[in-house]
């Protein structure tokens, strides 16, 4: 069955997969879109962002985020607000940065995939975990 003749509430089976990483991911830590796509062993951050842009909403989307841990353009204070409620480590804006909002703290925040990883045995490489992490 090809994409095109699936009813319009289906989602591409490659859609599902990346919605179902980003459920997994625990309150107060991310992963990057290449995160998210080297996990999958599949795709690359373009496709993953692609996903979380179209059918993103159902699932904590501000848990999948940019590799430099700048908040998404345009939906900043609503990522802001998840954030602080989730108790996700973030650093302080600097002057320059845009609207003086504040980053994810990519050292602190990111997740390998670990401990609570149900039905997936596989973690990032070590080369993409920070220290401390599972």
């Amino acid at each position: 069955m090809s994409e095109q003749s699936l009813p319009a509430d289906a989602l591409p089976e490659y859609a599902e997969r990346v919605l179902d990483v980003a459920e997994q991911i625990p309150p107060g830590r991310v992963m990057t879109y290449g995160d998210v796509a080297e996990w999958l062993e599949e795709g690359g951050p373009r496709q993953v962002g692609r996903v979380m842009a179209l059918y993103g909403g159902a699932v904590p989307w501000w848990r999948v985020v940019r590799a430099d841990g700048t908040l998404l353009p345009g939906h900043e204070l609503r990522a802001l607000e998840q954030y602080r409620a989730e108790g996700t480590p973030l650093k302080g804006a600097s002057r320059s940065s845009e609207g003086h909002l504040p980053r994810i703290d990519m050292k602190q925040a990111r997740w390998d995939g670990g401990d609570r990883a149900e039905g997936h045995t596989r973690q990032l490489p070590a080369s993409n975990r920070q220290e401390g992490d599972g």
